[in-house]
């Protein structure tokens, strides 16, 4: 699809100056929640959309963040990592960027979860160079200071009501253009671009209600933290790829060769609701040097995209390219990644919030049955469903 892709940057340069007690000498977008911190849960909240590219400016302690993050790839969305050489603040840690995004891209903050469906707002809004801006309004957050009483007027223009409860949501849509109004210079994004552009009504936006918070506050991390961890505990469907979610022609790598089972789409569209999606594939024609894994992630990417065309979202893939006859080098070992052993699944559950109990698995061999019952997962063949 042409446009069809767009870059997210996230603002990670606060110091956490009122949090410090918890962050355990770690920048603020880093603090812990179990064996997670919190911009992994948002960046791995986010790669389930159509990104072509994650930023991620790294301010206080960005060196930290550079180290775990640059040069990564997770749900096969590479991350670039950028950190200040001096205070920018968040306009001017954006105009980092000028020559990086695509199009359109989103910003959000490092420091604020907000479950919002990007692919929508982009395919909605996509056409405009108006800045966009989301708009909560959540109980849990009180010390807003940034952006406060918004409403929304004609055709959803943004506009300051004292009488209004709503406020920013940390989520923006730019349009390329947006750089000729940002300085390379310390600038807030907030009250040097956003609040003016509101007065003169230059902004449009949403009212959401979904899931909001704000890491800001030792409050917010007493009893946000683990309001976050209930929010995204939920159970998964861990699909096998080939002859499962799509038709298994031998080694498919050729985007012409993708064709997805009917039967598969229709299933996971009656299940998948509050529920996440997980593909794990053994893909030995990578190690047999059929293919490679470019072709893999070229082929996968393509598939990402199509199947949200049918409204539905892959969280994560685990693959496995190792086998002990392959033709590849690096790849010619035994591997407990490869099923009928389950550390693909054992990663996903390190990594997300998942309930395991009320999991279940897809797959349409006996490779798939065993890796279910080491996992403890409930298994059901394709050609059931």
């Amino acid at each position: 699809m042409k446009n069809s892709k767009f870059d997210l940057i996230i603002l990670a340069g606060g110091k956490g100056t009122r949090i410090k007690k918890f962050l355990n000498n770690k920048p603020k977008p880093m603090i812990k929640i179990q064996n997670l911190n919190f911009l992994d849960i948002l960046i791995k909240n986010f790669s389930k959309y159509n990104l072509n590219k994650i930023f991620i400016a790294a301010g206080y302690k960005g060196k930290k963040i550079y180290e775990k993050y640059h040069n990564k790839k997770i749900n096969l969305v590479d991350i670039e990592c950028v950190v200040e050489k001096k205070i920018l603040g968040t306009g001017g840690a954006l105009s980092q960027f000028k020559d990086k995004t695509t199009k359109n891209f989103f910003v959000i903050n490092g420091d604020t979860f907000f479950d919002i469906d990007l692919n929508k707002i982009f395919m909605k809004y996509k056409n405009t160079k108006k800045i966009y801006l989301t708009l909560s309004n959540s109980n849990s957050y009180k010390t807003n200071n940034k952006l406060t009483n918004l409403s929304l007027i004609n055709k959803k223009v943004v506009v300051y009501d004292n009488k209004s409860n709503y406020f920013n949501g940390g989520i923006y849509f730019f349009d390329k253009s947006i750089f000729k109004k940002i300085p390379k210079k310390k600038f807030s994004l907030e009250y040097d671009l956003l609040s003016n552009e509101i007065k003169k009504r230059n902004i449009i936006g949403d009212y959401y209600k979904n899931f909001f918070l704000d890491i800001g506050t030792p409050e917010s991390i007493k009893y946000g933290l683990k309001k976050l961890e209930n929010y995204l505990k939920k159970p998964a469907i861990f699909l096998d790829r080939d002859g499962t979610l799509i038709e298994d022609k031998g080694y498919v790598h050729k985007i012409k060769d993708l064709k997805f089972k009917n039967n598969t789409i229709n299933f996971i569209k009656k299940f998948q609701k509050k529920k996440y999606l997980f593909i794990v594939t053994n893909q030995s024609g990578i190690g047999r040097g059929y293919f490679t894994e470019n072709d893999f992630f070229n082929f996968q990417k393509n598939l990402k995209e199509k199947i949200y065309q049918k409204n539905i979202l892959i969280d994560d893939i685990r693959y496995c390219p190792f086998i002990s006859n392959a033709k590849i080098k690096k790849f010619k070992k035994k591997s407990k990644f490869r099923k009928p052993n389950n550390l693909m699944i054992k990663s996903l559950t390190n990594n997300f919030f998942i309930d395991l109990k009320q999991s279940i698995m897809v797959g349409n061999s006996v490779v798939d049955q065993k890796c279910a019952y080491k996992s403890k997962l409930k298994y059901i063949n394709v050609d059931t469903i």
